[in-house]
């Protein structure tokens, strides 16, 4: 068990949060003044240590470089109206991270850390959350093989971070996606239902060329026959349909998103009709012909809702209603929002007050 006094803290000699303009912070490009680490050796986890945000030293041996053995989480903390950090669902990426760490042969990080290390180092730098409408504290969890070693076979050697990122909105604007039917993200028996580094560098060129062409994303298919929808880029993707809420059913090629099932227990919550299973691109291209897709949307911690403008496939943009008039998606935002904020009351006790 960790204890919060267990961990050696060593100050910046001065901040740089004077310098942060908070009108403007785009994603992923600030970061506060200090960082977690702990190190996994000889089977335990030790040396937990929060210190200055900076550049490390790493051995250019190490898998993490070599074989991608590294994985991450993505969570975000809002400053309440009596100044507490709330974070949402944390528990839940931790249980996740876990998952990742069995599937890439990584040791097991235990609650007390995870949780203990996360809140000493909100704590700590709890002045940089933003508190401007749509913006948050942005955590990003992360661990990776320490081992001097160049040969395939399970490391011996972790380091598990947390740097922590004020940001504003992902995206400023709907997106526009587009199904890819050739390049694969991720097969059945592969890696795609953890947070893995590997998952996502290898889809960065077919997003690229979709970006080329004017879209933001991709909406991924099947690594088998390119026929069924499974995520996007950077989010699990949902549709309204007939007034009920489809996504696509997980699967080991799909990650099990925390937003994701956020939204899906609202949508239970309020009575909603929901369906996980497979959705054929033919069913959904049919059903934008149609009129019956009245809303599609994104759902990740990143962005939270992020509004699909339009869907490309084989060359024709397929439009979906004005955002104003989507009824679902907007009111699942406001609520999720409200939750996190402590503005709303938080039936499911998804957060962790710090």
């Amino acid at each position: 068990m960790i204890a919060t006094e267990k961990i050696s803290i060593q100050k910046v000699s001065k901040s740089r949060l004077p310098e942060i303009d908070f009108s403007n912070i785009p994603f992923g490009k600030i970061y506060t003044d200090h960082m977690f680490l702990a190190d996994y050796k000889e089977g335990e986890w030790q040396n937990f240590r929060i210190v200055p945000y900076g550049y490390m030293p790493i051995s250019p041996a190490t898998p993490a470089l070599h074989y991608g053995q590294s994985i991450f989480e993505g969570m975000k903390a809002i400053k309440s109206k009596d100044g507490s950090a709330y974070v949402f669902r944390a528990l839940d990426n931790w249980k996740r991270m876990n998952i990742s760490a069995e599937r890439m042969c990584m040791p097991y990080i235990p609650e007390e850390l995870f949780m203990e290390s996360l809140s000493a180092l909100i704590e700590l730098d709890r002045s940089w959350i933003p508190t401007a409408e749509g913006s948050s504290l942005y955590i990003r969890p992360f661990m990776y093989s320490a081992d001097e070693y160049i040969g395939i076979r399970p490391s011996e050697n972790f380091t598990f971070q947390i740097i922590l990122c004020p940001v504003g909105s992902y995206y400023s604007t709907p997106v526009k996606v587009k199904i890819e039917k050739h390049y694969t993200r991720a097969v059945a028996g592969g890696t795609g239902f953890a947070k893995a580094g590997g998952n996502y560098g290898g889809a960065i060129y077919p997003a690229k060329m979709a970006q080329d062409k004017g879209y933001h994303q991709l909406v991924w298919t099947d690594g088998v026959e390119h026929k069924y929808i499974e995520e996007s880029g950077t989010m699990n993707v949902m549709f309204v349909m007939d007034n009920t809420l489809i996504t696509p059913a997980l699967s080991d090629s799909i990650l099990a998103g925390i937003t994701r099932d956020s939204v899906l227990s609202l949508a239970r919550h309020w009575g909603m009709k929901v369906e996980e299973r497979r959705i054929s691109v033919d069913e959904l291209i049919a059903g934008l012909e149609k009129g019956i897709v009245t809303e599609a949307f994104g759902a990740g911690t990143a962005a939270t809702i992020a509004h699909i403008e339009l869907i490309g496939h084989e060359g024709k943009d397929y439009h979906l209603p004005p955002i104003e008039k989507r009824e679902f998606s907007n009111r699942v935002y406001k609520e999720l929002d409200a939750i996190k904020s402590g503005s709303q009351p938080d039936p499911f006790g998804w957060i962790t007050k710090i």
